[in-house]
């Protein structure tokens, strides 16, 4: 009880620093990132329509924002340590605040969570991807087939993991499922499912490593970025087929060279054979002129003479 209640008063004070105009922003579910820039400028950017000024924040205000969200996550922010990143209670969205001197007045950014969850049939529907990139998507559902997600900030990488997400549940309902994230974006409707929170002082890897104790039939990653690569690569090849996770990347063949970057990090060798074998499907969206597509559904058939062996399945 006191926890609730300490927790809503935390909201409540966050409300207030924050001012009825971004408490508006964030409840609206276009908006997918709030921006506060060191002049005092506030963006937004929505799922239609791009980036746009809101408003402005002054500095006394944007430093108690910050201060209040760093008291929430239980984090030190000061001169020394300038920098405070994590999950506000406030509706669990991602926060990232930065004051002088790693900036030049306070700064920060809240990417708003996603709530509405869209089914991957409304992506053909919506024209974001084509009938023929949906069934070769499905298959590699059906086929227990691992499945990488690629694209840039703010390409709907999330939407379209938790979209793949939901189908493997409709596919396979009693599949039992471990999901690693750094912040809680995926929801993951399993009844058998157990999801884990990766920190500054607990990687994924190490967190992968206990994974494999907890007898799970798929491995879901929401987003690698180190050499924890290497641990799901191996994962997967191990007995853990139908797993996916997502990669900043601009395209298919972009993100098998990230792989290879991130399996660099503890391996003196690239793997490519690794990664061919582990990634069965990639996925790559991208975000234009405020509308998302999939650009690419590329199946990895292999690494043979330098190169990785790449079908596309073409839009039309």
């Amino acid at each position: 009880m006191k926890a609730l209640e300490s927790r809503a008063r935390m909201n409540r004070k966050l409300e207030e620093a924050l001012g009825a105009n971004l408490c508006r922003q964030l409840a609206d579910p276009d908006v997918i990132e709030i921006m506060l820039n060191p002049d005092g400028t506030l963006f937004v950017e929505r799922l239609a329509g791009g980036m746009e000024i809101v408003g402005s924040l002054d500095p006394a205000r944007a430093e108690v924002v910050i201060g209040i969200v760093a008291h929430a996550l239980d984090q030190e922010v000061n001169d020394i340590m300038p920098i405070v990143s994590g999950e506000i209670p406030l509706g669990r969205h991602r926060f990232e605040g930065l004051l002088p001197p790693a900036v030049g007045a306070p700064t920060f950014s809240i990417r708003r969570r996603a709530i509405s969850q869209i089914p991957l049939e409304d992506y053909v529907r919506q024209e974001t991807m084509s009938p023929g990139q949906f069934d070769r998507l499905l298959c590699a559902i059906k086929a227990r087939q691992n499945i990488l997600v690629c694209g840039g900030t703010g390409s709907g990488k999330t939407t379209l993991a938790n979209a793949v997400l939901q189908e493997i549940h409709k596919c396979f309902p009693n599949d039992r499922i471990v999901l690693i994230e750094d912040t809680l974006e995926i929801d993951c409707p399993a009844k058998n499912a157990v999801t884990l929170r990766s920190s500054d002082s607990l990687a994924i890897d190490r967190l992968l490593k206990s994974t494999l104790r907890l007898r799970p039939d798929r491995i879901m990653v929401g987003e690698v970025r180190d050499g924890a690569a290497l641990t799901l690569l191996k994962a997967w090849n191990t007995g853990h087929p139908g797993g996916f996770t997502t990669l900043h990347a601009n395209n298919a063949l972009g993100a098998l060279r990230r792989l290879e970057q991130l399996v660099c990090e503890v391996s003196q060798m690239p793997m490519q054979h690794v990664i061919a074998d582990a990634i069965d499907l990639i996925v790559s969206i991208k975000r234009s002129e405020g509308k998302r597509r999939i650009d690419e559904v590329v199946s990895v058939e292999g690494f043979d003479a330098g190169r990785y062996l790449l079908v596309d399945q073409q839009r039309s």
